[in-house]
């Protein structure tokens, strides 16, 4: 097993000051959405040089949101959907970005739809920009024909194991009713480890009047390329790094991902499996998760300068309100704070 060190800095005087403001303005945001648990950090060149649990990942038991608290992340699942395509697929077989998804995926109906289409959400017959999780999640198939394994194990074996994720599950089945053929892919050990994120995961609430209110109600689901892992700040920062390491991709293969895509010539908000846009002329590079009235996410980063923010929640109240899914990260306060403070 590859382990992935996540390496904390001592601070400057300076630094520090940032860091207090920009903690400060952090939490009001928090309580001002309701958002009852938040567990987030910030990166400089591989390297944490802030985090921190605000409120509580149990309301009910008083229970601290911690940096190791895992969540499930929702969409931001597409950032390992693309990483393990351009993995198993591109780099290793071979296959190009413009190949159709058909000739890998046969159940697919869009015989023309590429690759590339798909992990840019791209709208059918390349008109323009369609957000569309489910049509994401048609790669899942693609994926497991180039890795010959389920999409759950490769995703375990190729990133969770390897890199030491341990606060990381491929889903909630696997974490909490795994079945007969989940025991065929995986060891007690495995089940075991999941069942454990699963008992630490950050508990799930809608918020009604200003109020959490505990949600049990979001069904457990498989995972795809789209979806359904459960994740922590610390091991989404793992992640980071190993991106950024060429670990898992080749350099140009992770710069492809990350270059603004294009559908007729029309510039896209999307590059693959990321969305890319400029905030006063500098790229970031960022990704969204939502479990409706239970969970969110948000990443940001800033290539350029080797900066990344990732934020996790047990509310919807991080990314719900601002209409993410349009392409534009400045909509969101928790974003633009990070932007405004680190990328003056």
């Amino acid at each position: 097993m590859l382990l992935s060190t996540v390496v904390f800095a001592q601070r400057t005087e300076a630094q520090g000051l940032t860091f207090a403001i920009f903690e400060r303005y952090l939490e009001s945001f928090r309580v001002e959405a309701g958002i009852p648990g938040l567990s987030a950090l910030v990166i400089q060149n591989s390297v944490v040089v802030w985090e921190r649990g605000l409120g509580r990942r149990d309301v009910e038991s008083g229970a601290p949101a911690l940096p190791d608290t895992p969540y499930l992340v929702g969409g931001l699942s597409q950032t390992f959907g693309a990483t393990l395509l351009l993995r198993k697929c591109v780099d290793q077989w071979g296959a190009q970005f413009d190949d159709p998804v058909a000739l890998r995926n046969t159940a697919y109906p869009e015989p023309l739809t590429t690759l590339r289409q798909l992990l840019s959400h791209t709208a059918p017959g390349g008109a323009g920009y369609l957000y569309s999780a489910l049509r994401y999640a048609a790669l899942t198939p693609v994926i497991e024909r180039c890795a010959q394994a389920p999409y759950a194990v490769v995703l375990s074996s190729e990133i969770f194991d390897r890199f030491a994720m341990l606060d990381s599950s491929p889903d909630q089945v696997l974490a909490t009713l795994p079945t007969g053929a989940d025991a065929v892919l995986f060891d007690a050990g495995h089940l075991a480890r999941y069942a454990d994120v699963a008992a630490r995961m950050a508990t799930a609430y809608r918020i009604t009047s200003g109020r959490p209110q505990r949600n049990n109600d979001i069904p457990a689901g498989r995972v795809t390329a789209s979806d359904g892992i459960i994740s922590s700040a610390r091991d989404l920062a793992r992640f980071d790094n190993v991106l950024l390491s060429n670990a898992l991709l080749a350099a140009a293969t992770r710069n492809e991902a990350w270059t603004q895509s294009l559908a007729n010539g029309t510039p896209l908000p999307t590059g693959l499996g990321w969305f890319v846009q400029n905030y006063h002329g500098e790229p970031i590079v960022w990704q969204f998760g939502m479990k409706r009235g239970g969970h969110s996410a948000l990443i940001v980063k800033a290539p350029n300068r080797g900066m990344t923010f990732i934020a996790l929640a047990n509310s919807d109240g991080l990314t719900a309100p601002f209409a993410l899914e349009s392409g534009d990260v400045t909509t969101s306060p928790f974003a633009t704070l990070f932007l405004r403070l680190f990328l003056p």
